[in-house]
């Protein structure tokens, strides 16, 4: 069984650039080659995109081979397939590593243990309900990439296969 996915790289230094590739072609176990361009909501940063293919759990691990550069804000998102569920993991250098699991709509989907702790925090610690199930989800990483995310001038164009 197989899922697609893509690596949005939103900004990494130069320098960084051919490690990203190499890290990414370690996990694939093929040469990948990424279309770096320039990022302008930072300086001196590059972006790229990349659509993969592989087993379920490789979003997994192409989140982990990027996970200790602390210079690079990312995304790796995988679709649903039979045998799993989908995932979305951002990661920005001042929050480090957020995972999601993705319905079929690209819908978070929170666990119900999760949400149970939440809740017993706001009742016995008194912790700010709205803000915890806004971190769970993925507020403070959205509204950090955002500015990065915007797809500027000469960004490349990612059509969609399917309709649902």
């Amino acid at each position: 069984m197989t899922t697609r996915g893509v690596l949005y790289v939103h900004s990494a230094p130069r320098a960084l650039c051919p490690h990203v590739e190499w890290a990414v072609a370690g996990v694939l176990g093929v040469r990948v080659s990424l279309d770096w361009i320039r990022q302008p909501a930072a300086p001196g940063h590059w972006r790229a995109e990349f659509s993969w293919q592989g087993e379920p759990g490789t979003a997994s691990k192409l989140a982990s081979a990027l996970r200790g550069w602390q210079l690079m804000r990312y995304e790796v998102t995988s679709e649903p397939c039979a045998t799993a569920e989908g995932e979305r993991y951002s990661s920005t250098p001042t929050l480090g590593i957020f995972h999601a699991v993705t319905g079929i709509h690209g819908d978070i989907l929170i666990p119900e243990d999760r949400l149970r702790a939440v809740l017993l925090r706001a009742r016995s610690e008194g912790a700010d309900l709205e803000a915890e199930i806004s971190r769970l989800l993925g507020k403070p990483w959205d509204d950090e990439l955002e500015p990065f995310r915007y797809a500027g001038e000469g960004a490349p164009v990612r059509w969609l296969h399917q309709v649902v």
